[in-house]
C-alpha cells in the first residue's frame, strides 16, 4: 500500500474499523476526539521533541533478540535529559542461540538518584516483530495530520516516545513537583516473543538496589487511544495425531493420522471452548499443520500447532481450563490417537479503566501486563491501532501521538493521586 493510500485509511477509517471489530465497553462522559489536534490548531510545545524521539526510535532496527542498539540509544537520550538509568541484563534462554549483542531492559528515574519506592511504573517494550521497515512520513514540516510509517511506529515505539515526552512535560510544567521520585520508567525487551524481559524484571526486582515498590503500572500498547478494561489470555498446544502407515490404495489397512487430525480440528473450531460477555468467544488459530511422507502413503503421524485466545478467567487458570477442554474435544473424535504438549498460558487479564475522560474497550491480543506480578493497579493504553501493527503498512498519525502524550500525562497524574 502506498503511503498516500495509508494516510487516507488512517484519516478516514481506522477508528471505525476498530469500533466494528471490537466495540468499546462504555463511552466516557466527555469526548476525547482529536479535535484538539486539527491541523489549524497551534502545535503543542513538545511537537519537535516528540517527532524527533519517535523518529530516532523507529529508525533503529530492534527485532526481538536484537534490541541492543535501541536500548543504548534510550539510555543516552534519558541520561542527557537528567534521568538516571540502569541496565538490567537479560540472560539468554537455555534453548536459544547466543544473541549477537547483549540484551537488557532499560530502567530510569527522574534524576539524580534512583528512588526506592516509586509509586507509579510507566512501561512499554522496545522490541518489534520482523522485518525491519524504514522510517517514512508524509510531510517534511509535520502537522497533526502527518502520517508516520515504519516498523515499530505503532507497536510499541509510539507508546515509548509518548510516555517519555509526557513525563518530561509534567516535570517541566512543575505538575509533579512534590512527586518526582514517585515515577519510574521501564522499557523491556522480548515482549513480541516470550515476554522474557518483563518476566525477568518481575522475578528479579527484589534484587535491585534499591528494590522498586510501586502501587500502579501504566503499560503502553496500541489501543486506539482508549483505556483498556482487559484483554484475552492465551494458551497454545502442539498436537500430534498417531495413525498407521500403509498403501494409499488400501486405506482400510492403515489409519490416516492426517484425517484424524483434520476431523479433530474441525470439531475444535465448531466448539465453544469458553466465552464471556465481556471478552466474547475463545478463538483458535491453527497456525501450522504438517503430516505424512508422500501422497501415496497413508500418513502415520500428523501435527498441528494452535494458538488460542482465551476469553474466560481466572487469570491464573483460564489457559489451563481451555487447554483441557480442547483435549477433551479431540479425544471425543479418537480416544487414542492424540498426544498433547500444551503451554497453559493464562486467562483473561483485567485492567483498571475507571478514569474520567477516557473511552474504554477490551482487546484480543496479549501484553506484558500479565508478566508483571504484584498487587499493583494496572492500566493499559497507547496510541495507534493494532490493525496495522505487525503488517507492512504499520503507521500512525502525529495527532494521535500528541493526544497520547496528553493522555499519558492524565494517567500518570491519576495514578499518583489514587
Amino acid at each position: 500500500m502506498k503511503l498516500s493510500s495509508l494516510r487516507a485509511l488512517l484519516l478516514g477509517s481506522s477508528v471505525a474499523l476498530g469500533s466494528e471489530v471490537q466495540k468499546p465497553l462504555k463511552t466516557a462522559s466527555t469526548s476525547i476526539t482529536s479535535a484538539l489536534h486539527k491541523s489549524h490548531d497551534a502545535p503543542p510545545p513538545y511537537r519537535n521533541d516528540l517527532v524527533s524521539l519517535h523518529k530516532s526510535l523507529v529508525e533503529i532496527p530492534s527485532v526481538s533478540g536484537e534490541e541492543y542498539d535501541v536500548g543504548e540509544f534510550l539510555v543516552d537520550y534519558l541520561t542527557a535529559r537528567g534521568f538516571v538509568a540502569q541496565l538490567e541484563s537479560i540472560p539468554p534462554a537455555s534453548n536459544a542461540s547466543e544473541p549477537s549483542k547483549p540484551r537488557f531492559n532499560v530502567l530510569a528515574w527522574p534524576g539524580p538518584t534512583r528512588h526506592p519506592a516509586p509509586k507509579v511504573l510507566v512501561s512499554s517494550h522496545i522490541d518489534t516483530v520482523p522485518p525491519f521497515i524504514p522510517y517514512t512520513r508524509t510531510d517534511e514540516d509535520p502537522s497533526s495530520d502527518t502520517v508516520i510509517a515504519g516498523r515499530g511506529s505503532v507497536d510499541a515505539k509510539a507508546s515509548v516516545a509518548a510516555q517519555i515526552i509526557a513525563l518530561q512535560s509534567l516535570l517541566e510544567e512543575g505538575r509533579i513537583a512534590d512527586a518526582e521520585d514517585s515515577v519510574m520508567l521501564l522499557y523491556v525487551v522480548g515482549e513480541e516473543t516470550s515476554g522474557d524481559g518483563m518476566r525477568y524484571f518481575s522475578d528479579s526486582r527484589g534484587e535491585l538496589d534499591p528494590p522498586p515498590d510501586f502501587k500502579a503500572a501504566i503499560f503502553g500498547e496500541p489501543t486506539e487511544g482508549r483505556l483498556v478494561c482487559g484483554h484475552k489470555g492465551i494458551t497454545g498446544c502442539n498436537i500430534t495425531a498417531k495413525g498407521r502407515a500403509g498403501h494409499s490404495g488400501y486405506p482400510s489397512l492403515g489409519k490416516s493420522a492426517t484425517e484424524v487430525l483434520m476431523r479433530g480440528l474441525v470439531r475444535v473450531l465448531d466448539t465453544d471452548l469458553g466465552s464471556s460477555e465481556e471478552f466474547g468467544n475463545t478463538t483458535v488459530n491453527v497456525g501450522i499443520i504438517e503430516g505424512g511422507v508422500a501422497a501415496n502413503v497413508i500418513p502415520e503421524t500428523a501435527t498441528a500447532l494452535v494458538a488460542i485466545r482465551v476469553a474466560i478467567g481466572p487469570e491464573l487458570d483460564g489457559g489451563r481450563i481451555v487447554a483441557e477442554r480442547l483435549q477433551e474435544v479431540l479425544r471425543s473424535v479418537d480416544e487414542e490417537a492424540f498426544e498433547f504438549d500444551c503451554k497453559f498460558g493464562y486467562g483473561v487479564v483485567k485492567c483498571n479503566c475507571d478514569v474520567e475522560g477516557f473511552e474504554t474497550t477490551t482487546v484480543n491480543y496479549g501484553t506484558d501486563v500479565h508478566n508483571l506480578e504484584g498487587n499493583h493497579t494496572r492500566y493499559l493504553y497507547g496510541p495507534g491501532t493494532i490493525f496495522v501493527a505487525h503488517g507492512p503498512d504499520e503507521a500512525i498519525k502525529l495527532g494521535d501521538l500528541e493526544k497520547a502524550v496528553e493522555d499519558y500525562k492524565k494517567l500518570i497524574l491519576h495514578a499518583l493521586e489514587s
